[in-house]
């Protein structure tokens, strides 16, 4: 493909998400945005107010054959939309979850494959220096390892109104999980092979089948374990709801945040780190620790929308170096994996071998 030539993209879906990578497209001169797609108007920030809207997907994408298609609708939408947009022959960009069930996830992988185009999946913390730093860190200990992480969210208003309608399809535990399964599996290399799961509705604003808040424990062939929570609403608690925290036998490695001064559905904070505190277990002759712990400050980190901006800078790389994203797609179908077998857990009340 013409590296000199801008690629020709659409973006699906106006949300926080699918607003922010508009935004990315329309500030990198690797892209041209040739059309927005929302089934309603909402407000746009500056710089998006230009493009021209339309409401249905199929015949954006029949009529604009766009080089990218970009997809930030709700979750049970993906897969119909991303292999549509695959074999119309558009490279494609969509938002985790890759699907609402891993038979649908391994429908758009194969898509991807069978036309020779490129599928990146939203998971944001792959392209953050800090979590990237985490990771290579924890990696350094060595496993087994256990796995402490949440992202609660204390949400009213415009968010707890995102929150009901994201709820209608998924569960918090597998949209929100899919980011924290995914960097555990980063971290241990090895394969999840049981999930148990449980979880409460605490409201009576979502289906009676639905609940808003989850917990997960996944065990990995190495020994690793790990466990992830997730709960939205106004009734959340803000202590504690954000836990990043990875144990091994030689130390750990944790972020630390100052939740004082931070709002748990405050967006930014969802990937903000202020600090990673590395910590040895050696012990010396006299009883005492070895050496104290390493704060590597994070405070020049990317926010929310240049991360976003990253992230498409990745497509675009990807797209114009022809990069094998073999194992990109396949990790996104793993973590979707575990969290669907948690949210399977969670309604049937048993573990779930995977």
């Amino acid at each position: 493909m013409n590296s000199d030539k801008p690629l020709r993209v659409f973006v699906a879906g106006l949300g926080n998400m699918g607003r922010s990578h508009a935004l990315a497209y329309h500030n990198n001169p690797g892209f041209e945005i040739v059309s927005l797609v929302n089934r309603s108007d909402v407000p746009l920030p500056a710089g998006l107010g230009g493009y021209p809207t339309r409401r249905s997907f199929e015949e954006a994408i029949a009529e604009l054959k766009p080089d990218v298609a970009s997809i930030n609708t709700y979750s049970d939408s993906h897969a119909d939309y991303a292999v549509m947009a695959l074999e119309a022959g558009s490279h494609v960009f969509v938002e985790k979850p890759l699907a609402t069930t891993v038979a649908d996830a391994e429908r758009v992988v194969a898509a991807a494959k069978a036309n020779g185009r490129k599928l990146v999946i939203g998971y944001i913390l792959r392209h953050h220096p800090s979590w990237m730093r985490l990771i290579d860190e924890a990696r350094k200990l060595g496993g087994p390892y256990v796995f402490r992480m949440n992202l609660n969210q204390q949400s009213s208003g415009p968010t707890w109104e995102t929150h009901k309608a994201l709820m209608q399809t998924t569960s918090p535990i597998v949209d929100c999980g899919v980011h924290y399964l995914d960097v555990m599996c980063q971290i241990t290399d090895a394969k999840p092979v049981e999930v148990r799961g449980m979880g409460l509705r605490l409201t009576d604003e979502i289906a009676p089948a639905m609940y808003n808040y989850g917990h997960l424990q996944v065990l990995f062939d190495d020994g690793s374990i790990g466990w992830y929570e997730a709960g939205w609403g106004p009734m959340m608690s803000e202590t504690a709801f954000f836990v990043k925290d990875v144990i091994s036998p030689k130390g750990c490695v944790s972020i630390v945040m100052n939740e004082a001064a931070t709002k748990s559905d405050d967006v930014d904070a969802h990937t903000k780190t202020n600090m990673i505190r590395v910590h040895s277990s050696a012990i010396g002759a006299d009883g005492k620790f070895t050496s104290p712990d390493r704060q590597l400050s994070m405070q020049d980190e990317p926010g929310h929308q240049e991360l976003c901006d990253r992230e498409q800078a990745f497509l675009l790389k990807a797209i114009r170096e022809d990069l094998d994203l073999t194992r990109h797609m396949d990790d996104a179908v793993t973590s979707l994996r575990v969290c669907l077998a948690a949210d399977e857990s969670v309604r049937t009340g048993k573990a779930v071998k995977l």
